[in-house]
């Protein structure tokens, strides 16, 4: 019996029309990283296990796609997850930074790269939430200047106004915040697990961040130093405010509230399209790996959590032997941009049009002609085809018209004579006769 067909649970495959606008999204997010001057690198889907592992954190490291190990090495241990060497990239950081290393003789510094490629999660998968997603990735590496900070929430800025998403946030924080109240709080040693704990205060309210917080080992006495940050209130810059007196005697919190108000000053002089830029002080992002300032987008209205992320890195190529190489980054979650454009309708007809022109089949003759024009429009850079045999008329309309091609020409007997053509716009409906230079001009 043959299998029932399927796709692993999680994953999909993508039919031309979401295709189409997946590259919509990539497109728009590519042009402004190349605006900014980041340059394309690719690296491999698979890296070491040991690259990988302990640069996530602990729930993080969970959801690392192993490779089981193959032949006599799978007999030796039933644990196969100690054996695996190779795992699948759960992002697109980490291996940036082990490509840093790897090729530092090779390229300039400040690096800045940008990368558009999938990575995979051992997650639970629901809405909004795949176990293989792309990431488009944009980072700065060999400098510790905040002007990148400033340009990284322009690029926020400038690629969701153009995809037009109409509303959305981007929420700011620093690590060295954090820092500064797990030691202000006298829980330095804690910074991992308070961090964790109150990231997820949107998903589980404060109460819910309470107890993760008793149930980590948090004392009571530093819990309760921190309850009234829950509900920080005013501007961004009476909020800051707040946090200098609240780290006045923590010198890497104060250098974290100064570093922040920097980056929200010089971005408001420069202005937003759409953005609203807010300081969120209980945004923490669960990687590790962030020392700085730290990132995170979400479409309001919309229930599906963050469409972006990010922030500084000072310590990860330290990691892979390299020292004092600071580095700052951003990521574009495509799948869950594309998840609210589709439910806001926000894709321009124009980014699902392939085929611009379909050429009807007549016959042998017409034909020939046909194919000869198909060229022509080739060469000038309009996408068309011709009809690949003389079916019905209903026939290739109807094909026409599920392929969305917005033109379609007519050449028969009468057009060959004449030296004409005859061209429908399909969605007007107004039909034409005119010569070929004219048509280039219309499509134009």
């Amino acid at each position: 019996m043959s299998n029932k067909p399927s796709v692993v649970k999680g994953t999909r495959d993508f039919l031309p029309d979401v295709m189409a606008k997946r590259n919509y999204i990539f497109d728009t997010i590519k042009s402004s990283f190349v605006k900014y001057g980041f340059l394309p690198i690719e690296t491999p889907a698979m890296e070491t296990t040991q690259t990988l592992m302990g640069k996530y954190g602990e729930e993080g490291d969970r959801l690392i796609f192993k490779i089981m190990p193959r032949g006599d090495k799978l007999k030796q241990d039933k644990d196969i997850s100690k054996l695996a060497e190779e795992a699948l990239r759960y992002d697109l950081t980490v291996p940036f930074a082990r490509f840093v290393v790897q090729n530092q003789n090779e390229i300039t510094f400040p690096f800045k790269r940008y990368q558009i490629q999938p990575v995979w999660r051992a997650d639970k998968p629901q809405k909004g939430r795949y176990r293989e997603f792309y990431q488009c990735d944009a980072d700065v590496v060999g400098s510790d200047s905040l002007v990148y900070e400033i340009e990284l929430v322009q690029i926020f800025d400038e690629v969701l106004s153009n995809l037009g998403i109409p509303d959305f946030s981007i929420k700011i924080n620093n690590r060295k915040i954090l820092s500064g109240i797990a030691g202000v709080c006298g829980e330095e040693e804690n910074i991992i697990p308070i961090t964790i704990a109150i990231d997820k205060l949107d998903k589980i309210g404060k109460d819910g961040v309470i107890k993760e917080l008793e149930q980590r080992g948090i004392s009571s006495n530093a819990i309760e130093k921190i309850d009234p940050l829950f509900a920080l209130s005013g501007s961004n810059e009476e909020k800051l405010k707040q946090m200098a007196d609240f780290l006045s005697d923590s010198e890497i919190g104060t250098k974290g509230v100064e570093e922040l108000s920097y980056v929200i000053e010089e971005v408001n002089a420069l202005g937003l399209s759409k953005a609203k830029l807010e300081f969120e002080v209980t945004l923490a992002r669960g990687l590790n790996y962030y020392t700085g300032a730290i990132f995170e987008v979400t479409a309001n209205n919309v229930k599906i959590g963050s469409i972006c992320g990010g922030g500084r890195y000072d310590d990860l190529t330290s990691l892979f032997g390299l020292k004092g190489v600071s580095g700052v980054g951003i990521s574009f979650g495509a799948d869950r941009i594309y998840d609210v454009m589709n439910e806001l309708d926000l894709f321009p007809k124009s980014a699902l049009v392939g085929t611009k022109v379909m050429f009807v089949n007549f016959g042998e003759a017409e034909q020939k002609q046909c194919m000869k024009y198909a060229k022509e429009l080739r060469d000038q850079g309009i996408p068309c085809e011709v009809y690949p045999s003389a079916a019905k008329m209903k026939k290739q309309m109807k094909y026409a018209d599920d392929r969305k091609i917005p033109f379609v020409v007519m050449i028969g007997s009468e057009e060959l004579k004449n030296g004409t053509i005859t061209y429908k716009n399909m969605e007007s409906g107004t039909q034409e006769t005119a010569n070929f230079i004219q048509l280039v001009s219309e499509l134009k």
